[in-house]
């Protein structure tokens, strides 16, 4: 799996301008049970940012509100300074991409049909893809590293070459901003740090401002220009990771002991304590 291309997914990069904002976020799948307590984050273009916590700690359901899949019992998310609830679905879409955790298809797409869905939000009612549609979809498989496997479906692929396949669909939707589900869980070492660079290049370079749901603090810290700490619905911490990264943070958070290892890194290595 090759690292990302130099060529941007669009004519011109995103506008600067591009914030997608949570203030004071609540949510609750059950009366009087908040899963999300006051919650809020800030995603620029030009940065990425990734949420950190453990399980349970409310980071998907946040995701979910910030699509606009679920809606807060209170606060505001804004995109662009306007409510993403004044959205329609196809104008939401044109501005946001979602990349799901686990890469799956109902039916047995190639990846060019899957990347092509990525245009649904630009072409017209009946779904009809032009000329640029398709040039958009190219460019968006050969950014990925997914061109040559173009004519191949979801089954016959690695989990790092379907992660890819499923960023060049959100690419081809030419987002503003791209909202990522823990996409490295199930790969190995090399294909985390892919997808990581990818992450990385997106904002940097094309300035989106990119969201990611992860688990891998080291990963996290090593590549995201902010991270968000969160537990039991709550933010912790944010901000830098030299601000984040530390012992009474991160025990306070994981109920665990960690060690900080120092090797030379702007950001030290985070270790959990064996249990005596």
């Amino acid at each position: 799996m090759s690292e990302l291309a130099t060529a941007p997914p669009t004519s011109s990069p995103p506008s600067a301008q591009h914030v997608l904002t949570a203030a004071d976020v609540t949510f609750a799948y059950r009366p009087g049970e908040p899963v999300l307590r006051g919650v809020g984050l800030t995603a620029v273009a030009g940065k990425l940012l990734c949420v950190l916590g453990p399980n349970g700690s409310g980071k998907t359901t946040l995701l979910r509100c910030l699509l606009g899949q679920l809606r807060s019992a209170s606060g505001s998310i804004v995109l662009d300074g306007r409510p993403i609830g004044k959205y329609s679905k196809r104008g939401l879409a044109r501005l946001m991409a979602y990349v799901p955790q686990t890469p799956r298809s109902a039916f047995a797409f190639t990846v060019h049909e899957l990347v092509l869905m990525g245009r649904l939000a630009h072409t017209g009612l009946l779904g009809l893809a032009g000329r640029q549609d398709l040039a958009v979809a190219r460019q968006a498989m050969i950014m990925t590293g997914t061109a040559h496997l173009a004519e191949r479906t979801l089954e016959e692929l690695s989990g790092g070459e379907a992660q890819c396949a499923m960023v060049a669909r959100a690419l081809a939707q030419q987002p503003s901003v791209m909202l990522l589900d823990e996409p490295t869980s199930h790969l190995d070492i090399k294909n985390q740090l892919v997808i990581h660079r990818m992450m990385q290049r997106l904002a940097h370079d094309w300035r989106m401002a990119v969201v990611c749901i992860s688990h891998d603090i080291n990963l996290a810290a090593r590549f995201a220009d902010e991270l968000v700490l969160m537990r039991a619905g709550q933010v912790v911490a944010a901000g830098p990771a030299q601000a984040v990264v530390r012992e009474d943070l991160l025990e306070r958070t994981y109920d665990v002991q960690v060690d900080l290892i120092h090797a030379g890194g702007p950001v030290p290595v985070v270790r959990a304590r064996a249990e005596e």
